[in-house]
């Protein structure tokens, strides 16, 4: 088959959220890389209207997952033990705001891959960055008042947490 030849498309396929990291931190060339991966994701009429913001330091990183893990009544660590999270911000007056955030999502996810990252999306930024707590490391971050929270994409190294996919449902595609 075609994908079976072309590296793109097999690191498109192979992809997988991972679930368990390495404590140590990525490098910055790996961080920038999939960064700047991110910042060429498709965006209605090109406005680039999203934003990410970078948190490496473990305290703060340490505080997001805390108020992710409130917004569903846990106390595990929603973000698997990854020492890097990407914060993805939409342009909530922008029509396409949310999609192009997701855009954006998809391709800090197979950039990460296929550098040889493990990563995984995080829902429940909307809600973390809803709160007053929220709004407040947004105004500190310089971050807009009508920017949202799509997801969180933390990177971090593999530390057995991926997992083989899933057969593919026999209905995914239909021809009309």
């Amino acid at each position: 088959m075609i994908h079976d030849m072309n590296p793109i498309l097999q690191s498109l396929k192979t992809r997988r959220s991972c679930r368990k990291y390495k404590p140590e931190q990525i490098t910055r060339e790996e961080l920038d890389a999939v960064l700047e991966i991110g910042t060429y994701a498709p965006t209605g009429h090109g406005t680039q209207s999203p934003q990410m913001v970078v948190v490496q330091d473990k305290e703060l990183r340490d505080r997001l997952s805390v108020m992710n893990a409130a917004v569903m009544n846990a106390t595990k660590d929603p973000f698997y033990g990854a020492p890097t999270a990407i914060i993805v911000f939409y342009d909530s007056s922008i029509g396409n705001g949310f999609a192009d955030g997701c855009m954006v999502m998809g391709n800090l996810l197979n950039a990460a891959h296929a550098v040889g990252l493990g990563s995984c999306y995080i829902n429940r930024a909307r809600e973390m960055f809803d709160s007053p707590e929220g709004e407040e490391l947004k105004a500190a971050w310089g971050i807009a008042p009508q920017m949202k929270g799509v997801a969180i994409c933390v990177l971090g190294y593999d530390n057995g947490g991926t997992f083989p996919a899933k057969p593919r449902k026999a209905d995914y595609v239909i021809y009309a």
